[in-house]
């Protein structure tokens, strides 16, 4: 990529329709890191998969390259859905009308592919799940690179790329960033490792997982000091779990008020995934519908009676209130009047006056050192 034409690319981006802050920007050190060292890997016959590209820089620095190294075939995925729109939509407003194509993680991303460029994910499962696919789909002389934060890399990282390939080579960072190159790969496994499936005792269900789901099939602990109060919630005609996650508080519902119908969403392909296999695990998917959305964007104004909410707190590596925040303003639209907000957030946030402004009159449930559980009530019109 010519310096001049990637700084014009990079200029231009946009998170939308992900949280915008002044601290959170549409591209990394590690995406420059990563471009540069394809550069010499690439020619106008290269079919390359890029996997994790949070808003579109690498994709789209690709397509603006020179003439020379534009490859002929770029599939992109990204788990979440607001990625895949602010791909679009910075392709859009770069004036890229075409040139990838955005695709699920499996075989139809990764046949025939002779490049990966990945940026590294959080969690090692992941890393897993994302290194088996490139070692069972994509073609035998398949060279990836792997990039990330040196802060938040591990010699775990190097481990898990050993199991799929015969060769991982680190690099030698720059600006805090660095890429492990991985080629050779071994061969497939007989199954991929994920989903996993793991039965919780504690709640008598089945929790079913892919790599990059929160907690995988574990237990957080702030959904448990939700589950607490189940009994207290109210029965709903229409229940969602916004920010499902592997499904447990669907699932826990669904089974607690069989005459509910219960959405699990979630802006995650893999927890979308997660999610639908755990109701299906526990005999549910009759009950429990999931959908992969943004805040529960296609969801309509005042269709819901219940809204139960485990929100995160970080954006990315970034601490930050913004995705939650953005939650409680889907919530106040998506439910009815009358309808009620459950959410458990760490106490320290103090989220119960953005509860009032936002949805309506909030009372504190219970607390513990560690959490809050908030009921917020939907004001009626007028």
């Amino acid at each position: 990529m010519t310096e001049n034409g990637f700084g014009q690319v990079l200029g231009m981006l946009r998170r939308y329709p992900d949280v915008e802050a002044a601290n959170l920007q549409a591209w990394d050190a590690t995406d420059t890191l990563l471009l540069d060292m394809a550069a010499d890997l690439l020619t106008p016959e290269s079919d390359v998969v890029v996997i994790g590209d949070r808003y579109g820089a690498i994709t789209l620095a690709l397509l603006s390259d020179v003439p020379s190294r534009v490859p002929a075939r770029i599939r992109v995925h990204q788990d979440l859905i607001t990625g895949e729109r602010a791909l679009r939509n910075n392709a859009r407003t770069l004036g890229v009308a075409a040139g990838f194509e955005q695709l699920p993680l499996g075989e139809a991303l990764l046949g025939g592919a002779d490049l990966v460029l990945l940026q590294l994910p959080k969690t090692l499962a992941e890393l897993e799940e994302i290194s088996a696919a490139v070692a069972r789909y994509a073609s035998a002389g398949t060279v990836v690179l792997a990039g990330g934060r040196v802060k938040h890399m591990s010699l775990g990282m190097n481990a898990v790329l050993g199991r799929y390939f015969e060769s991982v080579q680190p690099q030698l960072a720059r600006q805090k960033s660095r890429v492990l190159v991985a080629s050779r790969a071994r061969p497939a496994q007989p199954q991929p490792p994920y989903p996993v499936t793991e039965h919780n005792s504690e709640l008598d269900l089945d929790i079913c997982a892919h790599g990059a789901v929160f907690a995988g099939t574990k237990l957080d602990i702030g959904t448990r000091f939700l589950l607490r109060f189940l009994p207290d919630m109210p029965e709903a005609a229409t229940a969602v779990d916004l920010g499902c996650g592997t499904g447990i508080l669907a699932a826990m519902y669904a089974r607690a008020h069989p005459a509910s119908a219960v959405i699990a969403t979630d802006q995650s392909a893999a927890a979308a995934a997660s999610a639908a296999a755990t109701a299906k695990a526990n005999g549910l998917d009759g009950q429990v519908s999931v959908l992969q959305d943004d805040a529960m964007a296609s969801l309509p104004a005042g269709s819901a009676d219940l809204i139960l909410l485990n929100p995160p707190f970080h954006l990315g590596a970034s601490v930050h209130a913004g995705a939650g925040i953005k939650m409680f303003e889907a919530a106040a639209r998506v439910l009815a009047p009358g309808g009620e907000l459950w959410t458990v957030f760490n106490s320290h946030l103090r989220y119960v006056p953005t509860l009032e402004r936002l949805v309506g009159p909030t009372r504190i449930k219970g607390r513990n050192p560690k959490f809050t559980v908030a009921v917020s009530v939907k004001r009626r019109a007028g």
